[in-house]
């Protein structure tokens, strides 16, 4: 391709670039897995976001990260499948549908179960669009052509198969437990559903009175409304205190029940009065302990969080009401003695808020103990999943080795129904695939399952198992990569590896890359009560995509949290400005040069060698650290090669030959400047896809995409370690004369006299060889090189490797000038010190204002003494030179 006609406009406009690009790549299809025999796989399932509304910060991060390995993958020959998809996510979504039909003034139960459903999924199809949209906005390279969502068919048989395996082992079973009831949702949640925030309560203590008249047994809790379901007081058996009492009974203040005092190894003698009160069905701790002495279970409470009729007299009112009404009554009663404050852990729901209750209820179970034995073997052996960072293994052990069993049933209408059927009349539970033959005198569970419990099949149900025929399980299973923040490794990463090792006998992915929240510049998580989320859509619009993913790319190591900065966002524009502006210098100046004439093997200059050579070292680095996920690395290395190396130094050189009279150099550099560009763009590639593409595309290249362009190799033939030795001796001598001119407040504009001495006669032939470089870049009215040198008396100096560089004051400055200069500024720098030390020295000041104010003017003092004192001693030194 040639470059004759340079299409690049003078200004980088995100909006431009961008524009019709991601439609350009999908109709390529250069995203799509070409299930290519000849390559090796690569695999990445995208955690699926729910359908509930936009895409947040988070998933843009997450996202970005999958798409600059995906892309890096495609590159290095892999054949890359990146799965796209969403999560039904039944609660969120059922939330979500019902306010809407709120705000239309009906409820769910007006449509019934089976229009509900129908309104629910045209919400996900509206939902899953603006996602794709967002994606597309993102420029994430997707295999749309294998898009899943957990509620599709293929995916639901993969539950079906599931579901029915675990029951038919025993590993999932049904039973009457405690769970945790959300009374907002009116259903079931699982432990990790379930967030503890510190709540002001109070422990109420009250006096049971033994039903022989004998005295009273002393009782303390923090909820008193569930009082009305105690079936028992527990001691310790071994409590001096209360071992008579055990097998008598207690009669139940304001319910009038005969209840017993019971012995039991779980109650703590130190804690409280040592005797506790047992609520079966309201308590699993005391559910338990029920089921050890056969206690009765009595609910008092209703799904909704109201009274039941075994609350008595409080049927019908809501919890709290309820505990404010009995508080009142036991006190009446002189039964309440003591209401302590106190501060306690308190349930809410993840995703209603709502306080959550421990409800006795019949529920699906998953069995978990034989499930994450095999998960924590399978970290023993070598085929093991590799944490990145490698802290979050212990943090997943821990919570494997402590495993509870899980609760997968939820009282919901959206989501994978529960493949059970009970019989009319005998209550004969069936659990199959498909429905019993004679249906009429069966009835399916009402229930759904827990979302997680399809989430955790995803990245093999993706692929078509349970079909292990499948041609995309047996090719892209198990995956490579997960990548997701540390927040889910409990609810999602730990059961994607026990269903994986469970049902295909391997793990589910190879490394699992954990990155930490998005929190605001201040380090507070983002929420709508502090008003601080930002909407990555927004950024896009007014700095462009690759902005935003290279910051978000490159902003912290990874497990680590990432705190949000519209300047960082900013700076990554003024980087890719600064590239555009190189790119398109560089193609103003290629004269036209094809792909086929690009030639490295001309008489190369110490610049061209030097870049060649920090090109490679930049590839084999960039390779090195993106292949162990330190993205963060990646992108301070690139913009160093790029902004230093490549802008500021080798493109100020190229202008020499370019602008030169030597043809064969012209066509060297021209060649240089197109290899090294093209190699730069396809290492940033993966970061700012955008941008690199289109300046890709004006280069000379083969090839249809930068997408699917060779990933760089490092070429060891291009290696010059003398050429990059001799370069950085160029650059220090230009740095300390910049320097110097700076310290004196001579202008670059202004020629100069310049000795340079050089320290022996190789690195003389080094000054002599590169003298047009220190000529341009030092603006030398008379350069002298030599070993030898009669150092002037009055003369700046600078010291770098092998020369010593000598600017003499005659002609650099106007001696008398420059101190008329240094006093003024000297007397500026007086004042300000007098100023802050009277406010310093002022008693009044000093009592009223705020330590950090005091703390402001003292460094003020320090900052100015010290400027100061550099004024004064370079006024002596100069005055010395007179």
């Amino acid at each position: 391709m040639s470059t004759k006609e340079v299409t690049m406009p003078t200004k980088y406009d995100p909006k431009t670039v961008e524009q019709g690009r991601y439609e350009w790549w999908l109709k390529g299809k250069f995203f799509e897995a070409k299930d290519d025999e000849k390559k090796q796989p690569y695999t990445i399932v995208i955690p699926p976001p729910n359908v509930t509304g936009k895409l947040h910060l988070g998933h843009a991060w997450d996202t970005t990260l999958q798409d600059i390995l995906t892309r890096m993958k495609r590159m290095q020959g892999y054949d890359v499948l990146w799965l796209p998809g969403m999560d039904h996510a039944g609660i969120a979504t059922q939330a979500k549908v019902e306010e809407k039909l709120r705000n239309e003034g009906k409820s769910r139960y007006d449509l019934g179960r089976e229009k509900f459903v129908e309104e629910t999924w045209k919400w996900k199809e509206e939902y899953a669009e603006h996602i794709r949209k967002q994606w597309a906005k993102l420029g994430l390279g997707l295999d749309y052509s294998r898009e899943r969502f957990t509620l599709d068919e293929g995916l639901s048989k993969a539950v079906r198969e599931v579901f029915v395996s675990l029951y038919r082992k025993g590993l999932i079973y049904r039973g009457e437990y405690i769970i945790n009831w959300d009374p907002s949702t009116k259903t079931a949640l699982s432990d990790i559903e379930v967030i503890y925030k510190d709540v002001k309560g109070a422990f109420y203590h009250m006096k049971y009175p033994l039903a022989d008249g004998s005295g009273y047994i002393e009782v303390a809790t923090t909820r008193p409304e569930t009082m009305l379901g105690d079936t028992a007081v527990a001691v310790h058996p071994e409590d001096e205190r209360y071992k008579h009492l055990i097998g008598k009974t207690v009669i139940l203040p304001i319910v009038g029940r005969e209840i017993p005092i019971i012995g039991d190894d779980y109650v703590d003698m130190e804690f409280g009065s040592g005797a506790v009160k047992i609520t079966p069905a309201h308590d699993p701790n005391d559910f338990e302990i029920g089921n050890r002495h056969n206690l009765e279970r009595i609910l008092v409470m209703n799904e909704d969080g109201t009274m039941n009729e075994n609350a008595g007299k409080y049927q019908g009112m809501d919890r709290f009401e309820c505990r404010k009404q009995i508080v009142k009554d036991l006190q009446e009663q002189g039964v309440l003695f003591k209401i302590e404050e106190h501060i306690h852990s308190v349930g809410h729901s993840e995703r209603s808020g709502a306080v959550i209750e421990p409800y006795l209820s019949t529920q699906w179970f998953v069995k978990m103990q034989p499930l994450a034995d095999a998960a924590i073997a399978l970290q023993k052996g070598e085929d093991k999943v590799n944490f990145v960072p490698e802290r979050f293994e212990k943090i997943y052990l821990h919570w494997m080795e402590n495993i509870r069993d899980w609760c997968i049933s939820r009282q919901l209408w959206w989501g994978h129904r529960i493949p059970a059927w009970y019989h009319k009349e005998t209550g004969e539970i069936y659990v199959d695939h498909e429905p019993p033959e004679d249906i009429e005198n069966w009835e399916q569970d009402k229930d759904v399952l827990d979302t997680w419990f399809s989430s955790a099949l995803w990245p093999f149900s993706t692929m078509g198992w349970p079909d292990i025929e499948s041609k995309d399980y047996k090719r892209y299973y198990p995956t490579d990569c997960l990548v997701t923040g540390y927040d889910i490794i409990f609810f999602w990463v730990s059961r994607m590896i026990f269903q994986g090792v469970e049902f295909t006998g391997k793990r589910p992915f190879k490394d699992v890359l954990i990155h930490g929240l998005v929190r605001d510049a201040q380090g507070r998580k983002m929420s709508k009560s502090l008003g601080n989320g930002v909407d990555p859509m927004e950024v896009i619009d007014q700095y462009g995509a690759d902005s935003l993913r290279y910051f978000l790319a490159t902003g912290c190591s990874p497990g680590q949290d990432l705190r949000f900065s519209i300047e960082k966002v900013e700076a990554a524009w003024n980087f890719a400005n600064k590239i555009w502006n190189a790119s398109r210098f560089a193609l103003m100046n290629m004269g036209g040069l094809t792909f086929e004439e690009i030639d490295l093997s001309g008489e190369k200059s110490v610049a061209d060698k030097w870049i060649l050579t920090r090109l490679n070292e930049t590839i084999e680095t960039v390779t090195r650290l993106a292949d162990r996920y330190e993205f963060g690395e990646v992108g301070r290395v690139l913009y160093n090669f790029i902004w230093d190396d490549f802008c500021d130094w080798y493109i100020e050189m190229a202008k020499l030959p370019l602008y030169g009279e030597d043809e064969p150099a012209k066509k060297t550099t021209r060649s240089i400047l197109a290899y090294v560009l093209d190699q730069t763009m396809r290492l940033l590639h993966p970061f700012m896809p955008f941008i690199t593409e289109e300046i890709w595309q004006n280069l000379p290249h083969e090839g249809e995409s930068i997408t699917i362009a060779k990933w760089p190799q490092a070429r060891p033939e291009l290696n010059d370690e003398q050429a990059a030795e001799e370069m950085k001796l160029l650059v220090d001598i230009i740095r300390s004369v910049r320097n110097i001119r700076a310290e004196v407040n001579t202008p670059m504009s202004k020629k100069i006299k310049m000795l340079l001495k050089a320290k022996d006669s190789n690195v003389l032939e080094i000054l002599e060889k590169n003298r047009a470089y220190i000529e341009r870049f030092c603006n030398p009215e008379e350069l002298t090189i030599a070993t030898e040198i009669e150092i002037p008396d009055k003369a700046m100096t600078a010291i770098v490797t092998g020369v010593e560089i000598i600017l003499p004051l005659e002609g650099l400055i106007n001696i008398e000038e420059e101190i008329a200069r240094l006093e003024k500024e000297l007397d500026k720098l007086n004042k300000e010190v007098e100023r802050v030390q009277k406010k310093l020295s002022n008693e009044g000041f000093v009592k009223k204002a705020p330590q950090k104010v005091i703390e402001e003017e003292r460094a003020k003092e320090k900052d100015y003494k010290e400027k100061r004192a550099a004024v004064e001693a370079r006024i002596r030194e100069l005055k010395g030179d007179l």
